[in-house]
């Protein structure tokens, strides 16, 4: 909302509800939608009680979204460009992935701690999608079906690592801090058109890469 944020437990106390406070059991048990449809109505008959328990932005306390999802997927070499820098050959069949154990993930304002035996460790933005629940065999044409919503990622690698073999991706992409999530979360009509967003990577105030969503 625009005056802040409303923790769920504050809700939960002052309106009777029973939702989980942990985001990743909100979409689990399937009641973002809920909660949704809930506030837009209670906002315009509630506007009194929905400011008082709001919390406003430049105050709150930013976390990651949730600290133990069950698969941290990503897909690797989706920038040409990127994929130039490291000498390698756009897929050209299924897309070139990874995972990322759930120890790598940090929030907005986290310190990144470089490996000390790394000379060259990279940053990359990222859009994050998160999943709504469980799918298997997904066509291209529903994957807003299954999609929840979408969130900022910062995605570390140990490039030099990763240079010395290309079997060494795990190791380079797993080291604790090289996964920053989110703090925002964005539902699907949130977003107008997905594919005019701007990714940027920014440093010390710096671009150092940007692309569109394709």
């Amino acid at each position: 909302m625009d005056q802040g944020y409303i923790p769920i437990p504050l809700i939960n106390q002052r309106f009777n509800k029973d939702w989980p406070v942990d985001f990743l059991a909100i979409i689990a048990e399937q009641k973002l939608e809920e909660i949704k449809d809930w506030f837009q109505i209670t906002r315009d008959k509630n506007q009194d009680d929905i400011t008082e328990l709001s919390i406003p932005q430049e105050t709150a306390l930013y976390r990651p979204l949730y600290r133990r999802p069950r698969k941290i997927w990503g897909i690797g070499l989706n920038y040409q460009a990127h994929a130039e820098d490291l000498s390698a050959r756009l897929p050209d069949t299924e897309p070139a992935s990874f995972m990322k154990p759930d120890t790598t993930i940090i929030g907005h304002g986290d310190i990144i701690k470089i490996p000390e035996f790394s000379q060259r460790t990279t940053g990359e933005a990222e859009l994050g999608l998160i999943f709504g629940k469980k799918c298997r065999n997904v066509s291209q044409r529903d994957w807003k079906t299954v999609i929840a919503g979408f969130t900022t990622i910062i995605d570390m690698t140990a490039e030099d690592i990763l240079m010395r073999n290309p079997r060494n991706l795990t190791q380079a992409k797993s080291f604790d801090t090289f996964f920053s999530f989110g703090p925002i979360f964005y539902t699907l009509d949130e977003v107008d058109d997905l594919f005019q967003l701007e990714v940027k990577t920014i440093l010390n105030g710096k671009i150092q890469a940007e692309n569109i969503v394709d």
